[in-house]
């Protein structure tokens, strides 16, 4: 079992926790739509990656007419 010879002070301990901290998003902007999106990823509003569609994106869905 591990048992510490000595204590362990506060500025060793959080010098230690300095690097553990979470870094912010950083969205670029999509050159079709102009909505914010992840780096490297296709946008989720438009569906485009790159300057060419990559997803389609479906009008909206009525599901009156579809259970009917």
């Amino acid at each position: 079992m591990a048992v510490q010879q000595n204590k362990v002070s506060k500025s060793r301990r959080n010098n230690r926790r300095a690097h553990d901290s979470l870094t912010a998003a950083n969205p670029n902007e999509c050159p079709s739509c102009g909505e914010l999106k992840r780096p490297h990823h296709v946008c989720p509003s438009c569906g485009h990656y790159a300057d060419r569609e990559v997803v389609a994106q479906a009008d909206e869905i009525d599901l009156d007419e579809d259970a009917a």
